[in-house]
């Protein structure tokens, strides 16, 4: 059986016009201009194949995501589709290193994509709202994921992840708050970024990791 290798990503600049909003703002802007701009992987993979990756990535580091990644594509001979998902047999993935629920989560977003149940084939072309209603009626998929898509598969730029705690906690250090702030606080919180929340969102997950000079 042939390795499966992933394609040398593409890189490409989001959300340029953010990066002047922000770049203005009081207290986004120096972070702004010390972290410069936004780079993401350009994303060229089916809709299912993207979806199935995802999934593999719940709750892992990138090197032992990556590494099970590869094996379910390998166990599906490359062909990653929602027929080949369900003809493949469960113990065949279970030993690509797939836990039970991702397993169960994968093999319901085949069923539902092949049922018509769930279309993801025109999800570029489909609202914020709509992708989401669509995408967590997947097992295994809530908002956030759904949220993630929406961010770095189609580079939506008003995108507010508020449940994500690396988005609360790098708000905090930008703004310089004793706390992080609660969900259902972050929501008004992201207005003044509107339309440009994606980008909001980035510069504090890389706030994180960043100090000052």
């Amino acid at each position: 059986m042939a390795t499966y290798e992933p394609k040398e990503p593409l890189w490409i600049t989001a959300w340029p016009g953010a990066r002047r909003k922000l770049g203005d703002d009081a207290v986004f802007g120096p972070w702004v201009r010390h972290i410069g701009a936004i780079k993401l992987h350009a994303a060229t993979e089916e809709p299912f194949f993207y979806l199935v990756r995802t999934i593999c990535y719940q709750q892992l580091a990138g090197r032992a995501a990556a590494t099970i990644h590869g094996r379910v594509v390998e166990a599906l001979k490359g062909e990653v589709t929602p027929a080949k998902v369900l003809r493949t047999r469960e113990t065949t993935l279970r030993k690509a290193g797939l836990s039970g629920n991702k397993l169960a989560a994968i093999r319901d977003l085949a069923t539902k994509v092949r049922s018509g149940e769930v279309e993801v084939h025109d999800l570029v072309d489909q609202s914020d709202d709509v992708v989401i209603e669509r995408l967590v009626r997947v097992r295994g998929i809530g908002v956030w994921t759904a949220q993630m898509y929406l961010m770095f598969r189609l580079v939506r730029p008003d995108v507010w992840p508020t449940g994500d705690l690396g988005v609360r906690a790098g708000f905090a250090k930008i703004h310089s708050l004793n706390g992080h702030p609660k969900e259902k606080e972050m929501e008004p919180l992201g207005d003044p970024y509107r339309p440009w929340r994606s980008a909001a969102a980035f510069y504090c997950w890389r706030v994180l990791e960043t100090e000052l000079p």
